[in-house]
């Protein structure tokens, strides 16, 4: 059913009214700020602006985002930063560049929090924001986004740096969109990107090591994808209930030097796979339940001097 001209209009205004628990001006329309804007409205806030650059490409994302929730697509220079806060949602090399044009702006007084969402940088690449007096923050959310996929951002944490004022605002906003709050100083924020990517990016990888191990198995790719979810699901099922070690199982934890010799001869086909296959064995000696420890770790070492 259209709506009357009248209705229409009542609709447009309804959407730019701020919504119970503040009006939020993302800055970005890239993939976090794709997943983090509904998030947030359906959690009750406004979305009252998307800001882009002055691109076709931009303005387009940014454009489509705007009318998913409710907002108006603008630029820097067009936008009214009326909202109380401001979200980077920006490329990381971006963002003390973006933070020094927004400061530039003689209309940033209703704005009173900056956040941006690096894994990797802290606070300080906002600098110029808190200058001009803003409280500000790192706020990012330990969670893989990718084109058609909705990851829900209940329980996800937020990993937390910056202005106290900051980090109080931010997280009120994630609790209410239900996530959780995660303490990381900024002198650790390298370590703790360097966890992200091991969980995600990183496992990846390591799946694409399994693929072609697999493949010497003469299981071809999207096989052995396939064919890995159960005991890769309840592998993870097994780590959030046990731990790793009371999870951890196979030759290694059984002392079965004959059969890892027969694994390092078979990896020593593709250098990647014995290299990733030597890295992991060499952790399990280390911090997991070995036996014949001492046999299996000479085994190793001599097989990768050869």
């Amino acid at each position: 059913m259209k709506l009357r001209a009248k209705d229409r209009h009542k609709k447009a205004q309804s959407n730019r009214t701020p919504g119970r628990k503040g009006s939020i001006a993302l800055v970005g329309a890239g993939k976090l700020a794709s997943f983090l804007a509904p998030a947030l409205k359906r959690a009750g806030f406004t979305i009252a602006e998307i800001v882009a650059r002055d691109q076709p490409a931009s303005m387009k994302r940014a454009q489509k985002l705007a009318r998913a929730v409710g907002a108006r697509a603008v630029t820097i220079e067009n936008a009214s930063f009326a909202s109380e806060i401001m979200w980077l949602a920006v490329p990381d090399g971006r963002i003390r560049q973006v933070a020094e044009l927004l400061a530039k702006q003689p209309k940033l007084r209703a704005v009173r929090f900056a956040f941006h969402s690096s894994g990797a940088l802290g606070s300080r690449e906002l600098s110029s924001l808190k200058s001009a007096g803003l409280a500000v923050a790192s706020v990012h959310p330990l969670m893989t986004f990718v084109r058609g996929t909705k990851p829900a951002l209940s329980g996800v944490p937020f990993a937390m740096e910056g202005d106290s004022k900051a980090i109080g605002k931010a997280r009120a906003i994630v609790r209410a969109i239900g996530g959780k709050s995660l303490a990381v100083a900024a002198r650790h924020k390298a370590a703790y990107h360097a966890w992200a990517t091991m969980t995600s990016p990183l496992l990846l990888a390591y799946l694409v090591t399994l693929e072609h191990t697999a493949g010497e198995a003469g299981v071809g790719r999207e096989t052995a994808r396939k064919m890995s979810l159960p005991i890769l699901r309840q592998t993870l099922d097994n780590y959030a209930r046990l731990g790793a070690a009371d999870s951890f199982t196979g030759p290694f934890i059984r002392g079965d030097s004959e059969t890892v010799a027969k694994h390092l001869e078979l990896s020593k086909r593709n250098s990647q796979v014995l290299a990733v296959y030597v890295a992991l064995a060499r952790v399990a000696l280390d911090a997991l339940p070995v036996r014949n420890r001492e046999i299996i770790k000479r085994l190793i070492e001599g097989h990768i001097r050869r």
